[in-house]
């Protein structure tokens, strides 16, 4: 019996020891070949998995990605890019990463640094959304703090591998919880950045249902209450996946609108702005990710489907 914390510990990591190892050795491919194989085992993913593929259909169908079908192809592709572009982005030189990484926008970026209010940077899951923080945070001459909203996987074993990659140079992470909060709050009134992924389901108690491609979503409310109580710009980013592993852009652009104080028609608005920045690019949204589900113990909408979480 006195083994059995040892065995435990064990269980973590032989399987994270194998992860990390078998990001090591995909890193060390190109990044367009790395790519092309994501891109095709995206595309087998789709062929051999129809509840996956009825998925995309529907969800395209919603956003107006017409014809639907030909486009979910495309976006199986670019999701098996992005998996596999993962293994690059945090097992490579960071100074190599970022050489392949560049920014348009970066003057709404400074403009927001001089106001001295902090900066809320909403990432939704489009394009590589893993180098956003890093090229803010750690950008040649350039750079500054930014501490990064992250819930911790359910997988307690991939954490480290996941904040040692994540968390470097001037990025720090905030976990998903009251204290997490509160580092955010604190980054703002320091005058920093803080970022978070606004179109990630909530849990219980920490968002409103608000329309999202016309259909309702569980929003969080976290970023708009930080945003008003604090007046720090609102920035939306996404990184641009580049073809034949060129790289990536990332594309500043910033929410000129002031927010609503009533939480669900800010949400509202939230929703509203990153569905036009999503139609910009429809093939690198996550379209995969379910959206629309119910966390635990929160009741559906009144109106409209909502999937049930598993």
């Amino acid at each position: 019996m006195l083994l059995w914390p040892f065995a435990l510990g064990w269980v973590g990591i032989i399987p994270r020891l194998v992860l990390t190892t078998l990001f090591r050795l995909l890193s060390s491919i190109p990044l367009a070949g790395l790519q092309r194989i994501g891109e095709v085992l995206g595309r087998l993913v789709y062929a051999v998995a129809p509840s996956y593929r009825r998925h995309l259909v529907a969800n395209l169908v919603l956003a107006g990605g017409e014809p639907a079908r030909a486009l979910a192809t495309r976006v199986a592709a670019e999701s098996g890019r992005g998996a596999l572009e993962l293994a690059f982005v945090w097992m490579r030189p960071q100074d190599e990463v970022l050489a392949r990484t560049r920014a348009t926008g970066w003057d709404v970026v400074e403009a927001a640094r001089r106001e001295g209010k902090g900066i809320v940077f909403l990432t939704p899951h489009l394009g590589c959304f893993e180098v956003t923080a890093q090229l803010y945070a750690n950008r040649p001459g350039a750079g500054a703090p930014l501490t990064v909203l992250y819930r911790p996987p359910r997988k307690a074993w991939l954490a480290p591998l996941i904040e040692g990659r994540r968390a470097r140079g001037n990025l720090a992470l905030a976990p998903a919880s009251l204290a997490g909060v509160r580092l955010l709050s604190r980054a703002l009134k320091r005058g920093e950045a803080i970022g978070m992924l606004p179109d990630q389901v909530p849990s219980r108690g920490e968002g409103v249902w608000a329309p999202f491609f016309g259909r309702p979503a569980y929003t969080m409310t976290l970023p708009a209450r930080l945003q008003r109580t604090t007046g720090a710009a609102l920035l939306l980013a996404h990184g641009e996946r580049l073809p034949a592993g060129e790289g990536w852009v990332v594309h500043f652009t910033r929410v000129r609108e002031p927010l609503a104080s009533d939480p669900v028609e800010a949400a509202t608005q939230i929703n509203g702005a990153l569905e036009a920045l999503i139609r910009t690019n429809l093939a690198q949204y996550l379209w995969g990710y379910n959206r629309y589900k119910t966390p635990r113990n929160v009741e559906g909408p009144v109106e409209g489907p909502v999937e049930a979480a598993p």
